[in-house]
C-alpha cells in the first residue's frame, strides 16, 4: 500500500507541477520495470507476498541447479534438433534455454515451492503479475488484468516467437499455465483509471516495459538501430525486425520490443551491471561529492595506473554471489585513479558486448543513440565511442522510457498519427565521435581482462 500511495502522489504532483488538471490528459502511458512480480488473490485482490524484485536471490540455488542439470542439456539437443528438422519457431526458445536469477520464471517457481498460501491457491485462485499488470489491475479496480507482449516477453516464462506463455517450460517448473494474464498489444486501450482514484476516468493507451520503452522513445525503429541505455545497468538493444534475425547465442536475449496491430518487432538485448550502481557507491563512500565531477576527474589523470575496478556490486545472472573488487592498488594510488578506473570498467565492458553484438547479430547496425544517467558523463561516453569506432548520439532528454510510453499511447490515442511525426520530436544534445584510435586502448584494457580473469569467484 505504500508503494501504491506514492504511485498515486508522483503522478498528481506531475500533474500539478504541469500545471495541468486531471480531465486535461486525453490518455496515460505505463513504463515500468521488468523483473519484478507479485501474486495475489483472484477473488479478493489479496498480494500473497511483497513484491519479489529482479534482485532477489532466493531462487539463485535453483537456477544454479537448472542450469547445471543433464535435464536441460537433453532439453537443448531435442529442442535443437526437432527446430533443424522442422523449421518451427516454437522450438527455438527451448533449444537455448537457460535460467537466470534476473527472470521472473525461477523465483516463481521458488514462491510455488516455499509460499503456502500461493500453493493453496495455484489454478483457481492465483493471479500473477509484473509491475505493470499490478498497476492495471489497481487503477482499475480490478475490471483489468492484462500485459502487453514487450513485459510478458521479458518474464523469460513467454515465448517469443510464438508469442504465447511457454507451456513446456510452466510444466518443467510445475507453474499453472492458467495464473498469467492475458496478453495485449503495447499501443493499446486497456480501459480507464477508476474515475474515484484521479476524479475523473483516464484512458490507458499503452503499457511497455522499460527497455522496450526507451528503445521507442529513442525512435530506434529501423532494423539495426542500436539503443545503449546506461543507468541502474547497462543494456544494448539492437532493432532486429524480424524474428529470424535474433541472435539466441553468447549472452544475447530475443526480446519483443513492441507490438501495434499487425506490427510486432523484436529485439535483441545483452545487459551489463554496476554502471550506474557503481558510481552510487562510489558517492555513497564519498570517493567524490557530485557525479559530475566524476567524468573530470578521470581527464584529470593519463590512466588509471593500472588499477582496475572488477564489477559485482549488482547480482549477476551467471553468478549471483559475484563480489566487486579493486586490482592494482598501490600506495600512490587516488581517489582519481579509483573513479577513472570504475568508469573505464563500464566502457571496457561496453566494448565486450558491442563486439558481441557485431558477431552475432547478422544484420547491419545503423545508429547508436544512448540514454539513461550515466550517459550524462562525458568520459564513458567519449571512450565508449573511441573503443568501438562508432559515433554516438545522445538525446537531449535522457529519461526515455516515460517518453517512449508517451509516444506509444500517443499514437493509440490518435494523439499522433505515426513515426514519422515522433522522429521530428527527437533533439540530440550531444554527438560523441571516435577521437582516438581503439588500439590506443589496449594495454589498459588487456589489463582490466586479467584483473577480472583472476579476480575471486570469477
Amino acid at each position: 500500500e505504500v508503494l501504491w500511495s506514492q504511485f498515486i502522489g508522483v503522478i498528481k504532483e506531475a500533474v500539478q507541477a504541469a500545471g495541468l488538471h486531471m480531465r486535461q490528459i486525453a490518455g496515460v502511458g505505463i513504463s515500468t520495470q521488468r523483473g519484478t512480480f507479485i501474486t495475489w488473490h483472484k477473488r479478493t485482490g489479496k498480494p500473497f507476498h511483497n513484491f519479489i524484485s529482479w534482485q532477489d536471490l532466493r531462487s539463485a540455488e535453483l537456477v544454479n541447479s537448472w542450469n547445471n542439470s543433464l535435464l536441460l542439456k537433453v532439453i537443448h539437443v531435442i529442442f535443437t534438433v526437432l527446430h533443424f528438422l522442422t523449421g518451427n519457431d516454437r522450438f527455438l526458445a527451448p533449444s537455448f534455454l537457460t535460467f537466470s536469477t534476473h527472470q521472473a520464471s525461477m523465483k516463481l517457481s521458488w514462491v510455488f515451492k516455499n509460499i503456502h498460501e500461493v500453493k493453496a491457491a495455484r489454478k483457481n485462485n492465483c493471479c500473477f503479475g509484473t509491475v505493470d499488470t499490478w498497476l492495471l489491475y489497481r487503477l482499475t479496480k480490478g475490471s483489468v488484468y492484462a500485459t502487453d507482449y514487450s513485459n510478458a516477453s521479458s518474464t523469460g516464462i513467454f515465448e517469443p516467437f510464438t508469442k504465447c506463455w511457454n507451456p513446456t517450460l510452466c510444466n518443467l517448473l510445475s507453474i499453472p499455465v492458467s495464473i498469467y494474464p492475458p496478453v495485449r498489444d503495447t499501443s493499446f486501450n486497456f480501459g480507464s483509471t477508476d474515475s474515484e482514484i484521479f476524479g475523473v476516468p483516464i484512458p490507458i493507451m499503452a503499457v511497455v516495459a522499460d527497455q522496450q520503452s526507451a528503445m521507442f522513445g529513442e525512435c530506434c525503429f529501423h532494423p539495426g538501430d542500436v539503443k545503449l541505455t546506461m543507468g541502474t545497468g547497462g543494456f544494448w538493444n539492437v532493432n532486429t525486425g524480424d524474428p529470424q534475425q535474433v541472435s539466441i547465442k553468447m549472452c544475447l536475449y530475443p526480446l519483443i520490443g513492441w507490438k501495434i496491430g499487425e506490427e510486432v518487432v523484436y529485439l535483441t538485448e545483452g545487459s551489463i551491471s554496476d554502471v550506474g550502481t557503481a558510481i552510487k557507491w562510489a558517492l555513497d563512500i564519498e570517493l567524490f561529492t557530485d557525479v559530475d565531477e566524476t567524468a573530470e576527474m578521470a581527464q584529470s589523470i593519463a590512466d588509471s595506473q593500472g588499477v582496475c575496478f572488477i564489477p559485482g556490486l549488482q547480482v549477476s545472472g551467471d553468478d549471483p554471489y559475484l563480489c566487486a573488487s579493486f586490482m592494482g592498488l598501490k600506495p600512490s594510488t587516488n581517489r582519481n585513479h579509483l573513479v577513472r578506473a570504475i568508469l573505464e570498467s563500464i566502457a571496457f565492458r561496453n566494448k565486450l558486448l558491442y563486439d558481441i553484438i557485431v558477431r552475432k547479430v547478422h544484420i547491419p547496425l545503423r545508429t547508436i543513440r544512448a540514454d539513461g544517467g550515466v550517459s550524462n558523463n562525458s568520459f564513458v561516453m567519449q571512450m565508449t565511442s573511441d573503443l568501438i569506432n562508432k559515433k554516438i548520439e545522445k538525446p537531449a532528454n535522457t529519461e526515455m522510457s516515460s517518453l517512449g510510453a508517451a509516444f506509444l499511447a500517443g499514437l493509440a490515442s490518435g494523439f499522433w498519427t505515426d513515426k514519422k511525426q515522433l522522429k521530428k520530436l527527437r533533439q540530440v544534445e550531444a554527438v560523441f565521435e571516435p577521437q582516438k584510435d581503439s588500439e590506443e586502448y589496449r594495454p589498459a584494457m588487456d589489463a582490466w581482462l586479467q584483473a577480472m580473469k583472476h579476480s575471486p569467484h570469477r
